[in-house]
């Protein structure tokens, strides 16, 4: 089996995907702060109950290439609208302060899903005394 393959990669791997896509809506926020008649978005949190559930089943095998896969495609992650914050004059709904916060978070979960998934590399590694 590749490494590839093996769970804990593949959940991290997804959970990076997720916080790559979650940066680029939310610096279109930032970027749409003056323009009229905006509304932030957000995407849904992701959820690693599901996809540590999904990893203990078994997967079905394609016979046909036709057959559609489950792998995640760019853009595959779901948005939210949020419409709680004060609507400016203009119609625009962005808070600055409140998306800089979120990025800032976003950027540190980001780091952490890296760094786990590096210290993972590396403790394979060291298994296979390669270090």
């Amino acid at each position: 089996m590749p490494i590839s393959e093996i769970p804990l990669f593949s959940m991290l791997r997804t959970r990076m995907q997720w916080h790559q896509e979650r940066q680029k809506v939310l610096a279109e926020n930032v970027a749409n702060a003056d323009t009229p008649n905006f509304r932030t978005r957000d995407l849904k949190p992701l959820d690693f109950g599901s996809q540590v559930h999904a990893a203990g089943q078994v997967r079905v095998a394609s016979t046909n290439p036709a057959h559609i896969t489950g792998a995640a495609a760019n853009g595959a992650f779901a948005t939210d609208r949020n419409n709680k914050y004060d609507v400016k004059p203009a119609g625009n709904a962005v808070n600055l302060e409140d998306e800089m916060m979120k990025v800032a978070s976003n950027q540190m979960d980001y780091q952490a899903a890296i760094s786990l998934y590096s210290r993972s590399m590396g403790l394979f590694r060291t298994a296979l005394g390669k270090r």
